[in-house]
């Protein structure tokens, strides 16, 4: 199989993108409102670090049976059209048992509760740092809660809540879920 180039700025619609998710397993993808299609690379080591997050949040959340926690392969399509992919993700159980088993089962209509988008080498490598930024202020307006931008390099945690500035951290030990996680608390020795 041949590789492409997809220019910055390529614009699919919604339906393409939609038939391009389920006919290439392989590939990250996200739509953003505007309809540019992005194509995100893989991780390569730097997806432990991922998985550290999302088994963290996992095991708090099977503990709890709050909610609903998600890794990266989850689709979502947030009021504005874009369709996003955090790197985990988490929605409140009475949210997520509103949508039909179609709804759970696709690319559901819904907006995480809480996400965590974690930098990555090849981020800062290609200046997508703020491209990341503008992705966690548009999950705020779309309906997140609570999200964690996450850069490990730097050792530093940008903090978006709804309403308020964003808060910036430098070399945490630990992050608070505050109400919209209650109870869990994330250990960023395994991260930094």
């Amino acid at each position: 199989m041949e590789a492409i180039t997809i220019p910055k700025g390529f614009r699919v619609t919604p339906e393409q993108f939609d038939q391009l998710a389920q006919a290439e397993q392989l590939a990250r993808m996200e739509l953003t409102k505007d309809g540019e299609l992005i194509v995100m690379s893989p991780r390569g080591t730097a997806g432990g670090k991922n998985f550290n997050l999302y088994l963290d949040l996992g095991i708090w959340n099977r503990q709890t049976k709050l909610g609903q926690a998600f890794d990266s392969s989850t689709i979502f399509i947030l009021s504005n059209g874009a369709r996003r992919s955090p790197d985990v993700s988490w929605i409140k159980l009475e949210r997520w048992n509103q949508l039909t088993q179609a709804q759970q089962d696709g690319f559901p209509l819904i907006a995480p509760d809480f996400v965590i988008e974690l930098v990555s080498p090849s981020d800062l490598k290609n200046q997508r740092y703020k491209d990341l930024q503008a992705k966690m202020k548009e999950y705020l307006n779309n309906g997140v809660k609570l999200g964690w931008l996450i850069e490990p390099s730097a050792k530093t945690v940008e903090i978006y809540r709804v309403g308020q500035q964003v808060e910036i951290l430098n070399n945490p030990q630990t992050l608070s879920g505050e109400d919209v996680l209650p109870g869990f608390v994330l250990d960023l020795s395994e991260i930094f």
